[in-house]
């Protein structure tokens, strides 16, 4: 690897280390029943998406609810103090495709219909109101 390239990437994780993040990995949930759930609670301070999710009637809301808290704990591990209400908010959340399963249906006349189960990768960050308001 080149100089310019190794400065380049330690910049760049530099950068991630002060992000706060969770994954969640082949959720077995197709991409786009996820989407409908991480719009909803996009952008939103942390405790009261975690309302939204908690009454969702979604199943996909299960999941990302689990994947929230996972974030906002890393966050006190990190910062090393509790999070309070209105402090914390959903900077981003990205649904990825993940690999899907392909499998055949028995069809009439010795023909196999084609089904695909899909999964999906979620990517969550969180961040602090107050920070932002600084730096503008």
């Amino acid at each position: 690897m080149g100089k310019r390239k190794r400065e380049t990437a330690n910049k760049i994780k530099e950068a991630r280390r002060e992000l706060t993040f969770a994954k969640l990995k082949n959720v077995p949930s197709s991409p786009r029943k996820m989407r409908l759930v991480a719009d909803m609670v996009r952008g939103v301070e942390v405790f009261k998406a975690l309302g939204l999710l908690h009454f969702s009637n979604k199943q996909a809301a299960v999941d990302v609810e689990k994947l929230l808290k996972s974030a906002i704990s890393n966050w006190e591990q990190k910062n090393g103090k509790k999070a309070e209400n209105g402090e914390l908010y959903i900077k981003t959340i990205t649904v990825d495709c993940a690999p899907m399963l392909k499998r055949l249906r028995p069809a009439p006349q010795g023909r196999g219909y084609r089904i695909r189960k899909r999964s999906n990768h979620i990517t969550l960050y969180v961040d602090t109101i107050n920070k932002d308001t600084k730096d503008a």
